[in-house]
Order: structure tokens, then C-alpha cells, then sequence
């Protein structure tokens, strides 16, 4: 059993002890603490009421979170705007919708069906800060419970904002929706039994596109591993293939990251659905505006070019959703994300967001007039390999990544979230940071083949193995 505390939330496999995987009690404690930080975080008049929205994925374990969250919130004199089945950049924008005072969405995203989580917002929709969620650990492992008496305890109210979060997409300048409809095309989405399979073929719908549905019942019951990697979508990639499709679209249970199937049964590549949607962005913007994006360090190069062609700035953010949205703030970026498939679009909100992710795309396609492949084939190509060194000592990961920034001193350093060696005459980089969960450190390397990107993680590796040894 697991119980993950991070200041983002908590998250964690379902049954077993309290503190070591995430129980009743638990959630109940997390939730208390929540509510007791947003208090201090806005102050209001006496008996002015807080409002929070409350989103599930389909989880089975999702029910029964729901209704020890909503209670925790109702005890603790909080009223509940219970969004149902909702995806998580649904429930994002239902806060900004309600003008709510901030959002707790049920979900583990990718993790397999045992997993379930507390993910945290603010009154923005956005996720809570580093500082802000280190303060609501603090306050959850106090214990110090103080709930409302009968007087003042909250209500609940159901909505569903399906629909409201689609047609916020469809109003984006951005999003053409005849174009899409005068494309005809015909997709396979995946929605991995999950909340995509609500929200995602209403999209479609609405788009005048085909959908064909591969593992669409909400039944919490995944049909397959629910990361949307190429090795997990095989039945995808022999869908769009058997039906002819244009494209094959898979998402993970909570619908944040979007991953692409050509129409020749090949991945398009997780790294590339943030790198296609920027490059139409980009393309849209009139001269003279300062154009920038943003994403995290283990993403892929491949943005960065296109950014560049444009004449716009690439900035890199520390890993995380958050420190990406705080990045893009700061520099102005008018799209970023993740190379997980994690589009970030702020004309609509600071968030990873499949389905405007999806909308966007296919109108890029849509104007392109051009194969899912033969799209793929334009941008910079790249390959990323993905590694790991397991430490039972972690005191030597730091001396790891201390030594690797003298070695390579003279290369291109990184230093704000691990140390980032980029090798600019080969146009190929290596990442090496320290995992928040375990006592191990991944090492991603991208470059222009397979056989060069797993040369270099080999070789760094090797030097990082012999810092081990001493």
C-alpha cells in the first residue's frame, strides 16, 4: 500500500492503513486541512460562505472519495458545487465558471484503477502553489480538527459542466469550427473507460467529426494500462487502421494529456501533440507580437525549434504542472505544456487540457490538408529515451548531480530542477533529477535517432555508476 504527500496533493492506493495508503481517514484529515488554509488564504465576512467544486474521474474508488470529501467540506462548513463526472480541466474551468473559491479534483490520472487522489485548487482553477500546498501538509499532520457546529454546516449542488467547458472551447478565435466540420474526418478515440468517454465524443460531436469508440463506457474498469504510451494503445492503433480513420485519439482517465495515432496506425508521439498545437499557434499570431512558450526541461527540443523558426523565445520551467504555468506567466508564452501530451492553452485557462488540445489540432489539420503522417513528418524529429538509476543511499544523489555540473561545465547547464546538460553542436541534451516519490534518478536524453539518444543516456549513466562506486 502507498500514501504519496506532495504539494500538489495527496494521492494514493485505496485500503489498507491510515498513513500508509489512502484511507478514510486520511482523506477526511486532507480535506479538513484544505479548507482550513483556504480560509486563511481568503478571508471573507463572518457568514459569507466558501464554495468549492468538487470533480471525480471514474475511478471505482471514486464514489466513495466523493462522498468523504463532500462530507469533510459540508462538516467543516464549506458548501459543495458537485460537478459529477468530470474531467480535469472540466473541473478547472467549473471554478472559474462559479467564480468559486477554489477545487478538489478525484484522480490519479494515469496511475492504474487501485490509485486515487486529492488533487487541489485555487479560486483560479489552477493548481495550489509550492508554499500552499506545503501548508496544507503541515496543517493535515497536525491533527487539530475543529469542525462547524449544525448552524453553519454546508450544502451541496449538483451541476454538470460538460457542456460549458465545450463550448468555451469552441469559442476560441483559434478553433474553427465549419473548417473542422468541412474536413469530414473520422477519428478512433480511446478514453480508457474513463471520463473522456463523456466529454471527448460530445466534443467530436460537435465538431462534425466520426467517432469511433475504443474502451468509451465510464466504467472505472480500465481496459488497459491508462497512461496513453504507444505500447499501451496497440488496440487504438489497429482501430484507426480497421476503420479507415483520419486519426486515432487516446486520453488518460482524467482527460489532461493527449496522445495521437496517425492514420497509418503509427503514434504520432506523446512529445509532439504539445509541438503541433504550438506551431499552429505561432503561426496564427500577426508580426510584431512577442511570441514565447514553455515547457518543462524533460520535454522534448523539438518546441523549442519551432518556437525559434517563428522568431519567438523558448523558456524551460522546472518539472510540474504548476512550475510550467508559473513559467508561462512570467514570460507571456501563449502556449505551452508537457511533452506527456499535456497542452496548456491560456486563452482558456492555465491547465492541461486534452480536449482543447483536440480542437485545436483538428483544425490545424483541417487547414493543413494533409495526412496525420504526413504532418508529423514536418516538424524537427527527434527521439527521447527514458532512464533510471535506483539509489538506496540519497545523500549520493545529490553528489550526483553536483559532479555531472563540474564535468560538464563548459556544455549548456541547467540547474533549476535537477541539471540539464544540453550539447548544442549535436542538438541533443540529457536530463538527470531526483524523483519526489522514490530514492532514484531518472535520466531522459533526447537526440536525433533512437541508437544516438540511448548512446548518450548509456554514456552518462556509466559516469554517473562510477560516482556511486567512488
Amino acid at each position: 500500500m502507498t500514501l504519496i504527500k506532495s504539494i500538489s496533493g495527496i494521492r494514493g492506493t485505496i485500503g489498507g492503513t491510515p498513513g500508509e495508503a489512502l484511507t478514510p481517514i486520511d482523506i477526511v484529515k486532507f480535506t479538513y486541512a484544505y479548507c482550513v488554509k483556504l480560509r486563511e488564504r481568503r478571508p471573507k465576512p463572518a457568514g459569507e460562505r466558501y464554495r468549492v467544486v468538487v470533480g471525480k474521474d471514474a475511478r471505482i474508488s471514486g464514489q466513495m472519495v466523493e462522498q468523504l470529501v463532500c462530507g469533510s467540506l459540508i462538516a467543516c462548513g464549506v458548501d459543495v458545487i458537485k460537478a459529477g463526472y468530470a474531467s480535469t480541466p472540466t473541473t478547472e474551468m467549473a471554478v472559474i465558471f462559479e467564480k468559486a473559491d477554489g477545487g478538489i479534483i478525484l484522480t490519479a490520472s494515469h496511475n492504474p484503477k487501485q490509485w486515487n487522489a486529492l488533487k487541489l485548487l485555487n479560486e483560479k482553477g489552477e493548481f495550489l502553489n509550492a508554499a500552499e500546498g506545503a501548508a496544507i501538509l503541515e496543517c493535515a499532520e497536525q491533527e487539530n480538527f475543529d469542525f462547524a457546529d449544525v448552524d453553519s454546516l454546508g450544502s451541496i449542488v449538483e451541476k454538470d459542466f460538460t457542456d460549458a467547458h465545450i463550448d468555451a472551447v469552441l469559442a476560441l478565435d483559434a478553433v474553427d469550427v465549419e473548417a473542422v466540420k468541412k474536413a469530414g474526418f473520422k477519428v478512433a478515440l480511446d478514453a480508457v473507460n474513463s471520463v473522456g468517454g463523456i466529454i471527448m465524443p460530445k466534443l467530436f460531436e460537435r465538431l462534425g467529426v466520426e467517432c469511433v469508440k475504443v474502451n468509451c463506457e465510464p466504467t472505472g474498469h480500465f481496459a488497459h494500462n491508462p497512461e496513453p504510451l504507444p505500447a499501451n494503445l496497440v488496440e487504438l492503433c489497429e482501430t484507426v487502421v480497421r476503420e479507415k480513420a483520419d486519426l486515432g485519439v487516446s486520453v488518460d482517465p482524467d482527460v489532461d494529456r493527449l496522445a495521437l495515432i496517425c492514420e497509418n496506425g503509427q503514434p504520432f508521439g506523446e512529445e509532439y501533440t504539445l509541438v503541433s498545437v504550438a506551431d499552429y499557434i505561432l503561426s496564427r499570431e500577426k508580426d510584431g507580437k512577442k511570441l514565447a512558450t514553455s515547457s518543462n526541461l524533460s520535454s522534448s527540443r523539438a518546441l523549442r525549434d519551432v518556437t525559434e523558426s517563428y522568431g519567438g523565445q523558448y523558456f524551460a520551467a522546472a518539472v510540474g504542472e504548476v512550475n510550467v504555468t508559473t513559467k508561462m506567466k512570467e514570460c507571456g508564452a501563449i502556449i505551452g505544456g508537457e511533452g506527456n501530451g499535456g497542452v496548456i492553452y491560456p486563452a482558456l485557462h492555465y491547465g492541461r487540457d486534452a480536449i482543447v488540445g483536440a480542437a485545436l489540432f483538428l483544425t490545424n489539420l483541417a487547414y493543413k490538408k494533409m495526412k496525420v503522417s504526413e504532418l508529423q513528418k514536418t516538424y524537427p524529429q527527434y527521439y527521447i529515451t527514458k532512464n533510471r538509476i535506483d539509489l538506496s543511499d540519497k545523500s549520493l544523489i545529490d553528489k550526483i548531480l553536483s559532479e555531472m555540473k563540474n564535468i560538464y561545465a563548459s556544455e549548456d547547464i541547467n540547474d533549476i530542477d535537477g541539471v540539464k546538460i544540453s550539447f548544442e553542436t549535436q542538438k541533443e541534451w540529457v536530463h538527470l533529477r531526483k524523483s519526489n516519490t522514490e530514492p532514484i534518478i531518472r535520466i531522459y536524453a533526447e537526440s536525433a535517432t533512437r541508437e544516438s539518444a540511448e548512446k548518450l543516456a548509456s554514456e552518462i549513466k556509466a559516469i554517473a555508476e562510477k560516482i556511486i562506486k567512488g
